[in-house]
């Protein structure tokens, strides 16, 4: 089945330390809000990083979660169902009603899963005992089950493929979908990336491997493309857009805010956890999905959300793939930013966190800033809107993701027209 049908996005969802829906986290991104808070969710005492972008406004039941469902599930699944149903509300899409549930699937990810559930149950079992292990520890705990809970809740009996790749996970899922709509295996697919690894073990973990930033100060933690940078902050959330084929949105009067149009998707092939330094196969994900968007070089606005990350090989090599990817002139008129520096970094939400304020920069001509960037790496030398948002007439946005393994995802946005 080859076909080449148009994609567009319908709904948007979003839980995330700078807001619990899409219009609070746009305007604090557009403000520069910082989202970096001390932990509080457990004592920090030994461990090497104190900091993150810790959600504590969240309440499940305002987005209609029953009690009993959030005792049973782990954190990752409840915040993929809120931004789901936030997408889902504004899409106006209902199953069996204007959408085929046949014609409706799920491609939300998560890089880890039910990592405070395996956390619990892993303590229980040592200190406890095989008997007191919980029978629901297994599916709240595997990454698939937020995309097997948001389809039992609206009913999507179409397509279910919840990826994982890491950091790269909710972009490969949005690129994957809008590949399964433009083929014709769907009609529309309920997109994106879910995290929750707020614990000790994922700190120690990440701090011991030398990704964390060691800085206690919040407001001064997460330091995407500045030559202070030590690293960087773990965070939470869940990132979810409603996919759809354009025709059938059309038909039935849905709004439109926005058309995915490009999809790159490589892997580096290199090091299980360190980016390629010479950031060819990043920026081949990169000119994949600017190909297939129609970039026009001279002629398009174009606004980055780069995964930037604050670590040392992250930033760099990001820089050297834009360039290769654009070339210099090019990558030096672009509108960079990374919104990681308000949210910190919720691993595989990452990719829904951005590439919704991808979609909003569109709609309103808007590049959010790079915030607490006052000593720019000189490695770092294109234009990453220091600290202030900057207003623009934006044609086309591409939001990118690099995960542990290699892997490599790029997306590119257009304004309908």
């Amino acid at each position: 089945m080859i076909m080449d049908k148009r994609v567009v996005v319908t709904g948007m969802g979003i839980v995330s330390p700078v807001g619990n829906n899409v219009e609070t986290y746009w305007e604090n991104l557009k403000k520069g809000v910082n989202g970096i808070k001390k932990l509080t969710r457990f004592d920090t005492e030994g461990l090497a990083a104190s900091v993150a972008g810790e959600i504590t406004d969240f309440n499940p039941a305002d987005f209609g979660i029953e009690p009993a469902f959030t005792r049973k599930q782990d954190l990752f699944s409840i915040y993929a169902v809120a931004a789901a149903k936030q997408a889902m509300d504004q899409s106006g899409l209902v199953s069996g009603d204007n959408i085929d549930p046949f014609r409706l699937g799920v491609y939300v990810g998560s890089g880890i899963g039910g990592f405070p559930s395996t956390y619990r149950e892993v303590e229980k079992m040592i200190t406890s005992g095989p008997r007191w292990i919980s029978p629901l520890y297994v599916p709240t705990m595997i990454p698939n089950i937020a995309s097997g809970n948001i389809s039992i809740r609206h009913h999507a009996n179409g397509p279910c493929v919840p990826v994982v790749t890491a950091c790269a996970t909710a972009t490969h899922s949005l690129g994957e979908a809008y590949r399964a709509i433009r083929h014709g295996y769907a009609d529309a697919i309920i997109s994106g990336g879910t995290e929750s690894p707020l614990i000790p073990m994922a700190v120690a973990a990440f701090a011991n491997a030398k990704a964390l930033t060691g800085s206690d100060d919040p407001d001064y933690a997460c330091l995407p493309f500045n030559a202070n940078r030590s690293g960087f902050v773990l965070a939470e959330g869940a990132g979810v857009l409603v996919l759809e084929e354009y025709e059938h949105a059309k038909a039935r009067g849905a709004e439109i805010l926005g058309e995915i149009c490009g999809y790159g998707n490589t892997c580096d092939g290199y090091h299980i956890t360190a980016p390629h330094p010479d950031g060819v196969t990043q920026s081949r994900a990169i000119e994949d999905a600017l190909q297939e968007a129609n970039y026009k070089t001279g002629k398009d606005n174009l606004y980055i959300n780069s995964h930037g990350t604050g670590t040392q090989m992250n930033d760099k090599c990001e820089t050297r793939a834009f360039k290769l990817a654009l070339g210099e002139e090019e990558a030096r008129r672009a509108h960079i930013s990374s919104t990681k520096s308000m949210t910190g970094h919720p691993l595989g939400a990452a990719g829904g966190f951005e590439a919704i304020a991808a979609v909003m920069a569109l709609r309103d001509g808007i590049v959010p800033p790079t915030i607490h960037l006052d000593t720019p790496d000189p490695e770092c030398d294109l234009n990453y809107t220091p600290n202030t948002a900057v207003e623009t007439p934006l044609t086309i946005a591409i939001s990118d993701s690099l995960g542990f393994g290699g892997h490599n995802a790029c997306i590119a946005f257009r304004r309908i027209v």
